[in-house]
């Protein structure tokens, strides 16, 4: 499919249609075609450059082909042409698309009239003769031959590999060498030839290396998106070499070999023990192979370059910055989760791929072209969130407009019990923000009850414990404790028995002061009960609980002795167990695509019947993939259920089994 935003974008940068056809690889009508429909509709470049490219497309609405005979050139005729001084193929298909109308006959298109010149320059082992203008060109390629560094530990001599860099005009070049021949390497070299010829020319012509080129063929041109955004921020063009025609860049091509001879061969009995000593060496050379006096002709590379720098476009204010692509699903949360950190997407683009552009300090996310988010990368902890506000649905973006200083605030309007219980929730979790949660269902129990059944309830809930939680307050509120008489009411006297033994009304009337005495608050703690120590004292000290039956009072005191005991359990497995993470939990594993996780699976694994069934879990996995994570999740669930774990490094375990075997203890051990 043609990319019309590129042909725009190229025509900008001051490109002719031909040199614009072959970047893209389309026919030159075509871009004939599609700049004037740009031009009808008021479409430049600084209209469309925030536009995706299928959005340009439908604004341009390309014209279809017509269905005629086409009439071949005469090749023989073109190839005589070519070898006159300023031809060139695209006057010649011009002079050839003339000719045809005045005949009637349909012209081939630019790209097919090339190709069919080259197949006539193959067959008949012709050569073309190119004619370069000043800083029109830039070709680039890797030396064949490489370079090589002595490791200073081992004494291993580690390959170089060699960046060379040609002006065609000039012949003036660049040499650089770098240990691999990858991506970031590719593109740094790049940056580095750009600043050391102070300027950018009009089009870079690589190679058909994968670092640069994804594909090449007679229809189409797919390049790497870093290496084409490294185009952009230059301003130049990408066109790339056709694939196996090593003449297309006869200079680069030409150039490896002399750079191979002068620099390479020079320093072929010289020792490096690192890369930038060999760069400095290479540098030397590089200087004297510029310098060095033509043998055909007057001057030097580096004479002809004073000339021709005049006419290089100028460098952009900044280098460019290396950034690396990868596809992400954005998940129900609005997020995605890249390299272990998660960023927040629009959440219109919920179970939809993105791509997601990375560079050392930025994270941009993309939308079939478009951008739609960016954040300021994140370091340190994973699984870290960065959230903007304007990308959550309307009732999450409700619920964060409220603080500490909100809730406090609408709390104390309400009661300074209710005051206090907010208090304990935005102070009882390590980040303040835990508690919001609380605090708005606290809020909606207002909605539902009334402000004066919450702050009863609240006030009640208190005097139970100084840290009451959200469940005690919805208890009160459904058992309607909150309503019980708070005032103490004297009722009738009534006689008293003469027996000795028995207990009257006046007994029970005095209350917890003689019902449960400061002598059981004693026994309780001694029997180590000292939740339901806390809570009967503070059952004694409210009068609005003598007027709760005497079942509701025990189910209080044993259900929060019971809680105390089994959350103490839990925080005594999980701290003997001394895992990672602590708080790692199944609940808070993400199940990205990547990952290949089974949720149901998962879930089996937490209610543990594998445990019960004496069944053994394997987690498999690359580094980086969360194996600990879902280790320590699993092991957490086990300790939820009250089965004891540990979390041991396999290093650690196999010392500890040796050990166990040197003093006897092995089977007990195990």
């Amino acid at each position: 499919m043609t990319n019309y935003k590129e042909i725009i974008r190229l025509h900008s940068l001051g490109l002719n249609k031909t040199r614009i056809a072959e970047s893209c690889g389309c026919a030159r009508s075509t871009v004939i075609t599609a700049l004037h429909k740009a031009e009808e509709n008021g479409l430049s470049w600084n209209a469309v450059k925030n536009l995706s490219s299928e959005e340009v497309t439908r604004k341009l609405y390309p014209a279809t082909s017509m269905g005629q005979r086409y009439s071949m050139p005469d090749y023989e005729w073109v190839h005589k042409e070519m070898q006159k001084s300023g031809v060139t193929l695209s006057l010649l298909w011009v002079e050839y698309c003339e000719r045809c109308r005045q005949n009637g006959e349909l012209p081939y298109k630019s790209t097919q009239f090339n190709k069919y010149y080259a197949d006539y320059v193959h067959k008949t082992k012709a050569t073309m003769h190119l004619e370069h203008k000043p800083s029109e060109n830039l070709q680039v390629d890797w030396a064949g031959q490489t370079a090589g560094i002595t490791d200073t530990d081992t004494g291993e001599r580690l390959p170089a590999y060699l960046f060379v860099a040609v002006l065609p005009y000039s012949g003036y070049a660049y040499t650089e060498a770098f240990l691999n021949m990858k991506q970031e390497a590719w593109i740094t070299a790049h940056v580095h030839a750009y600043n050391y010829f102070g300027g950018v020319t009009r089009i870079l012509t690589p190679d058909n290396l994968k670092t640069g080129v994804i594909k090449n063929t007679r229809t189409e041109t797919v390049l790497n998106k870093a290496y084409q955004e490294m185009a952009e921020h230059y301003g130049t063009a990408i066109i790339p070499t056709r694939p196996r025609t090593p003449k297309d860049k006869a200079f680069v091509e030409g150039s490896v070999g002399v750079v191979s001879t002068w620099i390479l061969a020079a320093l072929r009995n010289r020792q490096f023990l690192s890369l930038d000593e060999l760069n400095r060496a290479i540098w030397e050379k590089l200087a004297d192979f510029n310098h060095k006096p033509f043998q055909k002709k007057d001057g030097s590379r580096a004479s002809d370059f004073e000339e021709e720098k005049l006419f290089l476009l100028p460098l952009p204010p900044n280098p460019f910055e290396l950034a690396e692509w990868k596809t992400a699903t954005v998940q129900y949360n609005y997020h995605i989760s890249v390299d272990r950190m998660n960023y927040s997407v629009p959440y219109e683009y919920i179970k939809q791929k993105v791509d997601v552009r990375l560079t050392g300090s930025a994270v941009e996310i993309y939308f079939c072209g478009t951008r739609v988010a960016s954040h300021l990368r994140l370091y340190g902890r994973p699984n870290q969130y960065s959230t903007l506000e304007e990308h959550m649905p309307p009732e999450h973006t409700a619920y964060l407009q409220w603080n500490s200083e909100r809730f406090l605030r609408w709390a104390s309007s309400i009661g300074e019990n209710t005051a206090a219980v907010v208090r304990v929730f935005l102070t009882a979790h390590k980040v303040e923000q835990q508690g919001y949660k609380s605090c708005m269902a606290l809020l909606k129990l207002s909605d539902h009850y009334s402000v004066v059944r919450l702050e009863d309830a609240c006030r009640k809930a208190l005097t139970f414990t100084p840290s009451p939680s959200l469940k005690s307050v919805q208890a009160i509120l459904k058992s309607e404790q909150d309503l019980l008489q708070t005032e103490d009411v004297d009722p009738e006297p009534v006689p008293q028995k003469a027996h000795r033994f028995t207990r009257g009304a006046e007994y029970y009337r005095r209350g917890e002061e003689i019902m449960f005495s400061n002598e059981t608050i004693h026994k309780l703690r001694e029997i180590h009960m000292g939740v339901m120590a806390e809570q009967l004292s503070a059952q004694l000290e409210d009068p609005q609980f003598r007027n709760v039956p005497f079942e509701d009072r025990l189910a209080m005191l044993v259900d929060a002795e019971w809680s105390a005991r089994k959350s103490n359990r839990l925080t005594g497995l999980i701290k003997k167990a001394g895992y990672a993470d602590t708080q790692a939990s199944v609940e808070n594993i993400e199940y990205i695509a990547e990952r290949h996780l089974d949720r149901e699976q998962i879930l089996r694994l937490a209610s543990c019947s594998h445990i019960q069934e004496a069944r053994n879990v394997i987690i498999l996995g690359a580094t980086g993939a969360g194996k600990t994570f879902l280790a320590c999740s699993l092991g957490v669930a086990a300790n939820r259920n009250f089965y004891a774990a540990r979390y041991l490094r396999l290093p650690d375990l196999l010392v500890e089994i040796a050990v166990a075997r040197r003093d006897g203890t092995y089977r007990e051990y195990m």
